[in-house]
């Protein structure tokens, strides 16, 4: 795993809406530093680091290294207790055709 991405991964979840703006602009420029494509083992550990909401949009800026790994993360529906952000990419993946036989 690129060191990038095993710091991001290492600092946890995304924080909430409670966090303060230093917590948030840490892991915003952590965010930045990631570059290029993912692994799918690196797609896998970032699909973990999702908080319990969106973290001032944040959330979005993960979603979108996690969906330029190799295969899709969440290839089963989620149960609903499931993470929102494991909903949304089992529901973006399902509707890119990347999930055969699943409907969104």
């Amino acid at each position: 795993m690129r060191a990038d991405v095993a710091a991001f991964v290492a600092t946890g979840p995304l924080p909430d809406w409670d966090a303060d703006e230093v917590q948030i602009s840490h892991r915003q420029a952590q965010l930045e530093a990631m570059t290029g494509p993912v692994t799918g083992e690196e797609a896998t550990a970032l699909a973990q680091c999702f908080g319990p909401d969106d973290c001032y949009g944040l959330a979005w800026t993960l979603l979108h290294p996690i969906e330029t790994g190799p295969n899709p993360v969440v290839t089963t529906k989620p149960g609903p207790d499931a993470n929102e952000w494991h909903h949304t990419l089992w529901m973006r993946a399902a509707n890119g055709g990347l999930i055969t036989g699943a409907e969104a």
